[in-house]
């Protein structure tokens, strides 16, 4: 398969993705933004008001990159581990098998559905965040950069997990056991300042705290983690992720039954 080949399946698979996550947006797009929506009036307009300034900053602008993050990880994650999942199971995945298809290609159209999503759906719950308040950025940059790398880390996750699935339960297993629990003890509502110093050091071994201060400092310029531990670490995650889909691939995992 030469290189245009290529580039034609790995378009058509990506154009897919998002047409079907598209064609269903009351399934995949309006229910985070609605959830979130509630969090910022809770969290933001009824209780911000009551809680102290954080580093500076008003609660509600302190929780809006926190939110925005929490709504990009889990819709990348279940956009991927859903659909692979579901060709599994339907069988659909047979016709991309028997195709002259390198697995990379395989791996990169999924992905890279699930980082539109993620991309989406954080765009989308950062406009409802302007209704609470104005969106600055301290730098633009870090803001991109971990957007990208938390998406691709999360869709290259729910690959795995979708190849390791047996059963359409399992496809919510790590969402709610793990990735939820995570997610809330991520930093998204607080700061390491306020915790103390036995679940301070505990709070460091969860990956998630360090993409929500990344991308907090890319909006307001504080982070409780040095932001170049957390874009080394998120790249480091993508490079193992995607390494081990590749050999679960060559090895049939999931697919050959």
């Amino acid at each position: 398969m030469n290189s245009r080949r290529r580039w034609i399946a790995f378009c058509t698979i990506l154009h897919r993705e998002v047409g079907r996550f598209f064609r269903i947006w009351q399934q995949s797009l309006l229910p985070p933004v609605i959830t979130m929506g509630i969090y910022f009036v809770v969290f933001g307009s009824l209780l911000g008001s009551r809680i102290q300034d954080i580093r500076g900053h008003s609660y509600i602008e302190f929780i809006v990159p926190g939110l925005v993050m929490m709504s990009v990880i889990t819709n990348s994650f279940s956009n991927v581990v859903s659909s692979f999942f579901s060709a599994r199971f339907q069988r659909s995945i047979e016709e991309l098998q028997v195709a002259p298809l390198p697995d990379w290609i395989l791996i990169a159209g999924y992905v890279s559905g699930g980082v539109a999503r993620g991309t989406v759906v954080g765009l989308l719950v950062l406009g409802v965040s302007l209704a609470f308040h104005p969106v600055r950025f301290h730098a633009l940059g870090v803001v991109l950069a971990f957007l990208v790398l938390s998406t691709l880390v999360f869709s290259l996750a729910g690959f795995t997990n979708a190849l390791f699935a047996r059963k359409f339960d399992d496809v919510s297993l790590v969402p709610t056991f793990f990735l939820t629990p995570l997610t809330y003890f991520g930093g998204v509502f607080y700061s390491l300042d306020l915790l103390p110093p036995t679940w301070r050091a505990l709070s460091k071994l969860n990956p998630i705290l360090y993409m929500v201060n990344g991308f907090r400092y890319g909006f307001l310029g504080i982070s409780d983690i040095p932001v170049w531990i957390g874009l080394a670490m998120l790249t480091g995650m993508a490079v193992v992720l995607f390494a081990g889909n590749m050999v679960l691939l060559a090895r049939g995992v999931g697919l050959r039954t």
